[in-house]
């Protein structure tokens, strides 16, 4: 490949979203990477999963986004690119009941078959749920996630599990109809499970997220390969052992990263610290 063949300046970018996240990915995209995006139309973006539960998500993150960048390249056939973002909510794994947040946007250049992945995690988030049994309760949770300006959405709860399909509630923009909605909830079912929206143009700490990542995306398309000049030249792997300052045993703390190609042989270590590690992280002086 030659660098003629990774200019993207000007090149119809398709992203698939509804919604509303071409308001972080496309301006960065736009100006970095000289993309021309337009957000494809009719395509429903939740037939990939959904967090309210409704549609299981299949497969992977990577996964997911790949089958929207599929998509909506199928619906403008005679664009080059195709962008699409992924999020996914869990426990953190290292801090005890802290959730994390893990975002990433997906670039696919179809003529070269090219593909990058943006990342970013954060604990950054106000992912989170209640099981209540009157209203009030639930209006509480829902100003503490920050409602109105991230939703929140009402399911119905069986046994504290959730259950949309029994009862489902969402896009509620006022407390008056958060109220209503819990009401109709719980009179149904006799709880219900009330939890944060998690779509991108309902929270906008997510949207946040979803931008750090793109950043990511942008780093990693302007990293070229030394050898054949493909973008995505990225870390594939961390070298730990870095040795304690104190009685030189082998720690955690990483002593060079590893980056390599994806198109080529091409692989290159690159030194991260030289000084010896804090012993506050050796299993040794620090059990």
């Amino acid at each position: 490949m030659t660098a003629r063949e990774w200019d993207w300046q000007g090149a119809g970018a398709a992203l698939a979203t509804m919604h509303g996240k071409e308001g972080v990915i496309a301006p960065l995209v736009e100006r970095f990477l000289g993309l021309r995006v337009a957000v494809v139309q009719g395509l429903n973006t939740d037939a990939f999963g959904t967090f309210s539960r409704e549609i299981a998500r299949r497969g992977s993150p990577r996964d997911a986004a790949r089958a929207k960048v599929d998509a909506g390249l199928a619906h403008m056939p005679d664009l080059r690119i195709g962008l699409a973002s992924e999020g996914s909510f869990g426990p953190h794994p290292q801090l005890p009941f802290c959730a994390i947040d893990r975002e990433i946007v997906m670039l696919v250049d179809r003529a070269t078959e090219l593909e990058l992945v943006g990342q970013h995690a954060t604990p950054d988030t106000n992912f989170g749920h209640a099981v209540v049994t009157d209203v009030p309760a639930g209006l509480a949770f829902a100003a503490h996630a920050g409602f109105p300006s991230h939703g929140v959405i009402v399911l119905a709860s069986c046994d504290d599990v959730p259950r949309p399909d029994i009862a489902l509630e969402k896009d509620l923009d006022t407390e008056a109809a958060l109220a209503a909605a819990l009401d109709r909830v719980i009179s149904r079912a006799g709880a219900a499970f009330v939890e944060t929206d998690m779509r991108a143009h309902r929270n906008p700490r997510r949207m946040r997220a979803i931008r750090r990542a793109t950043i990511d995306l942008l780093r990693r398309a302007r990293s070229r390969c030394p050898a054949c000049d493909r973008p995505g030249f990225a870390v594939t792997e961390r070298c730990t052992g870095l040795p304690c300052r104190w009685c030189g045993a082998p720690t955690q703390g990483v002593q060079a990263e590893i980056l390599a190609c994806a198109g080529c042989d091409c692989r290159t270590t690159r030194v991260v610290a030289t000084e010896p590690a804090d012993p506050a992280w050796c299993a040794e002086c620090n059990p």
